[in-house]
């Protein structure tokens, strides 16, 4: 079962920075004159698809996320588009075994681990793009489709 304490700390670090970063910069990005903010979700959440047991405050503080990007997109348009990317296989964690390592490369139809510049790539998309907002990029190879 998960514990109270562990659910709430997932919620505010994730879901409740997220609302707090996106409520005091959102003044200083429309004083310039507009802007981008691009959160950070998971690949679980934007599928939909809980993979993980125990992980339940950890999923649920990302569909959060994903509630705050669409909703903050209506809210600060026109002149701040709200995004995520939402990442999946980036880097390992450290002290993955090489099983569970070779397991996630064959579970992702494009057979590696992402790399943070497949991240750096999809932010700069996002900040680039002058009509995308209220949208959560999954960058997961594929891993979603399985």
């Amino acid at each position: 079962m998960y514990e109270e304490g562990a659910w709430i700390k997932h919620l505010r670090t994730n879901a409740k920075s997220a609302f707090f970063l996106t409520q005091s910069a959102a003044p200083y990005i429309r004083k310039a004159g507009g802007g981008r903010i691009v959160h950070m979700a998971d690949w679980t959440s934007a599928s939909h698809r809980p993979r993980y047991k125990e992980f339940s405050g950890y999923y649920a503080s990302k569909a959060v996320i994903q509630a705050l990007v669409e909703t903050s997109a209506l809210e600060l348009a026109p002149s701040i588009l709200v995004n995520a990317i939402a990442p999946g296989p980036i880097l390992p964690p450290q002290g993955m075994g090489k099983r569970e390592y070779q397991a996630v490369m064959s579970a992702t139809p494009l057979g590696r681990w992402g790399g943070p510049e497949e991240i750096a790539k999809a932010v700069r998309f996002l900040c680039e793009s002058d009509f995308v907002t209220g949208e959560t990029l999954r960058v997961d190879g594929g891993r979603h489709l399985y």
